[in-house]
Parts: C-alpha cells; sequence; structure tokens
C-alpha cells in the first residue's frame, strides 16, 4: 500500500482516469455556459455551499474551521464515490459531472463579478487544485471500474463472457483499499493549503 503500489494501480486504470478526466473538463464548460434549469440548480448548491462558509468564517476560529470541513468533506465523499461505483458507476459519473459544472459555473461567476482570472486560478483554484482535483478524478476512476467490473461480472454469471475473463476481485478491492488512503492523504495536504495558502491569498 505504499507510494510505489498507489502509482501502480494509476497506471492500471490510466484509461478510466482519462475518460473521467475528459468527462470532468467537459462538465466545467458546461458549467460555465449554464442557463435555465441548469444555472438555477448550480446557484442553488453554490448558496448553500455560501451559507456553510459564512458560518466557517464566523466561528472562532476560521482557517481551523475551513481545514476541518474541507477535509472531511472531501475525504469522505472520495471514499464514498469509489465504493457507491458498485451501483454500476452511476454514482461517481454523476458525482464527477455535478463538480464539474460547480467548478465551471463558479469561474463563470466570478469572473463576471469582476475578478481577474489570475485572480480566480492562480490564487483561488491552482495552490489546492492542483492536488485535489487530479485526486477527485481518480477517485471517480475507479468508481467507474467498480462498475465495469460489477457488470463484467455480471456478464459472466449469465454466459454472456467467458468464465475466467472476469476481473480479480481480490486485486481490484486491494487497489481501492490503496487509492482510498493515498487519496486522504493528499486531500488533507489539499486541505491544508486551502485553508492556510489559499485563505490568505483570497484574504489580501
Amino acid at each position: 500500500m505504499g507510494l510505489k503500489a498507489f502509482f501502480y494501480d494509476l497506471r492500471t486504470t490510466r484509461r478510466l482516469i482519462l475518460i473521467a478526466a475528459l468527462f470532468f473538463c467537459a462538465s466545467i464548460v458546461v458549467g460555465w455556459l449554464s442557463t435555465g434549469v441548469i444555472q438555477a440548480m448550480l446557484a442553488q448548491q453554490m448558496k448553500g455551499l455560501g451559507g456553510v462558509a459564512q458560518r466557517l468564517q464566523n466561528s472562532e476560529h476560521p482557517q481551523w474551521s475551513f481545514f476541518v470541513f474541507i477535509f472531511f468533506n472531501n475525504a469522505i465523499k472520495c471514499v464514498l464515490v469509489i465504493y457507491t461505483g458498485a451501483l454500476f458507476g452511476i454514482v461517481p459519473f454523476i458525482f464527477l459531472i455535478v463538480n464539474g459544472m460547480v467548478l465551471g459555473f463558479v469561474v463563470h461567476l466570478q469572473t463576471d463579478m469582476g475578478r481577474s482570472m489570475y485572480e480566480i486560478v492562480v490564487k483561488g483554484l491552482l495552490p489546492h487544485g492542483v492536488i485535489e482535483l487530479p485526486v477527485l478524478i481518480i477517485a471517480c476512476a475507479f468508481g467507474l471500474k467498480f462498475g465495469v467490473n460489477i457488470i463484467s461480472t455480471l456478464g459472466t454469471s449469465i454466459g454472456l463472457k467467458r468464465k475466467g475473463t472476469g476481473p480479480s476481485w481480490e486485486f481490484f478491492l486491494k487497489q481501492t483499499l490503496t487509492v482510498s488512503i493515498w487519496s486522504v492523504i493528499f486531500l488533507f495536504i489539499a486541505a491544508a493549503i486551502e485553508s492556510g495558502i489559499t485563505y490568505r491569498l483570497l484574504s489580501h
């Protein structure tokens, strides 16, 4: 379960990671261009997040409160999205699309409010996003792989595929455990950066 094993697991899943990354990028564009019902849905999500951010900001120790919230929120969601992939990959796919759309919507909204792309991307997203976003994509990719493996196993059980051609569940479940552990570690670092560096950069 070391870092070497983690990168090996990424190599074995590189196609799905690439597919997940492409879907995420496409959903960012959709979020940026969103109108009508989609825009209203994203605005509602942002309203809820805004309320949470306000409560955290008004707490006795805002940076610590932000760190705890960001870390546990992201870590729990990323681990869940891997294992709920057992539901034919539906949950990680939706999670990937929604998060990409929210990101695109937020960036567009901030530019409309007069913030420069430099401030939004370099100060607001890059410091923690360079870790957080790849981890999100990787978690979704393994969730999708879980769904693919479930479908493959069902195909074998009803005779649509030859026996012995399905996934090795012992190997795959070890992979999900390794990826979950390292995702949590990297998200801890990302949360520390977001509640520290990003918080200070956007406060000035």
